[in-house]
């Protein structure tokens, strides 16, 4: 009896850790969630929860929008020095965008930066209509695309991702795209990991907070839309192994990288544990559901969140400490707990991922016209800034022109969203003050209007009226320059922030 302990013991321990493996494992069909991770080079599955159910993509469309353009220079039907022009129905696209006017002309090259980027809905759209004629065509290709690729589950009818009935995918399908990025199109891979670009003197950094953060990150995509959640294609590389991870349906822009983040750090200590986890085949084997997306707009977008979501969310949860919301933000590390502990490292805390800025990183420049060098680069730079400093003064001189230098020291200290929603504003503007689309008008629509009364009750107000001098009479008129000035403070702190709540 003594004899048979120690391996009745060895049984138990193999046991527990089966069971703890499974219930890491095990889908959680229940969770408004998917996530996905997987290995770049042979597609091995490592986890797998929701990820083969239908879930509307949001701005991670662009990862192919990126690979049919980058697949049409590599053929050689295009160049990235080509230069395409933005077309009313670009420069009408809502935001996230650069707002250029229509017939301002630009490279491939420097459209892609900024849609990959910035997420920038407008040059989305000017990539489509230059490699596929229009959106519809650049659709049926990117929908052509993906059946070759063996994306089964996953329809295309724009090529940014802005709502749309027709547009799904899955996280399986995502994985799928990511490694045929990366096996396909090695040679333009950089375009999936700029940290930052500079356009004129506007620095915008990239929304997936793991690039700079996460050690080895080195990939791919952000996207949101309120039926959506907070999705996110990431990748990283550690000693040669590199991985893949999809989250879809985060319940904000940190969560998602402290998600995917997580996921990473589970498959790169897994090395010595393969021989206790059950083999999950290759990601092209993952059998697709056949259901409808979840709908996640009233948890996204409902009245209870206590401002509009956007594809940037700023929301630290490094903030709250990593510990109010932390059990949903790191995909439930307590109920994994007693698996891992003493047989891998601990798992990364929102803290230690987000407290800190991004590494330092020179941004790349981005800008209109053909392609330059030298000199030539130099004074493109600065007629983009000139211009960016031209359309500032438009009836919000003052308050507008603080905007950009307000904005660029919290893109230093790493804060995403207020950079946004100020970077957005000025080159948005001048577009739409002449030609941008519906999305600008609406915008339009709720500011100046109400501005307008403001600027004219202040001159007619009892205090004027009832002057009773020649040098009060002169003040009466002060005050209605200055009210041109005073709504549009509050104007330009509120609008942005409501603005990105239809990002891509």
């Amino acid at each position: 009896m003594h004899a048979l302990r120690p391996l009745l013991r060895k049984s138990l321990n193999l046991f527990a850790a089966s069971l703890a493996c499974a219930a890491l494992l095990a889908p959680h069909a229940a969770s408004a969630e998917a996530l996905l991770l997987i290995e770049a080079d042979s597609g091995k599955v490592l986890q797998a929860d929701n990820a083969t159910i239908p879930w509307y993509p949001a701005s991670v469309t662009k990862i192919m929008t990126a690979y049919v353009t980058l697949k049409a220079v590599k053929d050689g039907r295009l160049t990235l020095d080509t230069l395409l022009t933005v077309s009313p129905i670009a420069a009408s696209q809502s935001p996230s965008k650069m707002g250029f006017r229509p017939g301002t002309q630009l490279t491939v090259d420097n459209a892609l930066k900024m849609m990959m980027v910035k997420s920038a809905n407008d040059m989305a759209v000017v990539l489509a209509e230059g490699v596929g004629g229009s959106i519809d065509g650049f659709s049926a290709m990117m929908n052509d695309t993906a059946k070759k690729l063996g994306m089964t589950q996953t329809s295309y009818v724009n090529p940014n991702g802005l709502p749309a009935d027709g547009q799904i995918t899955s996280a399986r399908d995502l994985g799928i795209l990511a490694r045929s990025f990366l096996r396909d199109l090695p040679e333009y891979e950089y375009f999936v990991h700029i940290p930052a670009i500079r356009f004129g003197k506007r620095v915008t950094g990239n929304f997936n907070k793991l690039i700079g953060r996460y050690p080895g990150a080195d990939g791919f995509k952000t996207g949101f839309i309120c039926a959506s959640g907070y999705n996110l294609v990431a990748s990283a590389t550690r000693n040669g192994r590199r991985l893949i991870a999809v989250v879809l349906g985060a319940n904000s822009g940190t969560a998602r990288a402290v998600k995917a983040a997580q996921l990473l750090e589970r498959g790169f200590a897994q090395d010595n544990l393969t021989w206790l986890r059950p083999s999950l085949g290759t990601v092209e084997n993952l059998v697709p559901v056949d259901a409808s997306p979840p709908n996640l707009r009233d948890e996204m977008c409902g009245g209870q969140r206590k401002r509009p979501a956007s594809d940037d969310d700023d929301a630290l949860i490094a903030a709250n400490g990593g510990t109010s919301g932390s059990a949903s933000a790191t995909g439930g590390e307590a109920q994994v707990t007693f698996f891992t502990a003493g047989l891998q490292p601990p798992l990364m805390k929102a803290s230690e991922l987000m407290a800190s800025p991004p590494a330092a990183a020179e941004p790349v420049l981005v800008y209109t016209g053909p392609t330059r060098t030298g000199p030539a680069l130099i004074a493109a730079v600065a007629a983009d800034a000139d211009q960016q400093a031209a359309s500032k003064p438009r009836g919000k001189k003052s308050r507008v022109a603080k905007k950009p230098d307000a904005a660029d020291r919290p893109k230093d200290g790493g804060k995403d969203a207020n950079t946004k929603t100020a970077a957005v504003k000025p080159d948005a503007k001048p577009a739409g003050a002449k030609n941008n689309g519906k999305s600008d008008g609406k915008n339009d629509a709720k500011g100046d209007p109400k501005s307008e009364p403001k600027t004219a009750a202040k001159p007619a107000a009892p205090k004027h009226a009832a002057a009773k001098h020649d040098a009060a009479a002169k003040s009466a008129d002060k005050p209605a320059a200055s009210g041109d000035q005073k709504p549009a403070k509050p104007k330009a702190a509120t609008k942005p922030a409501a603005k990105p709540a239809n990002n891509g």
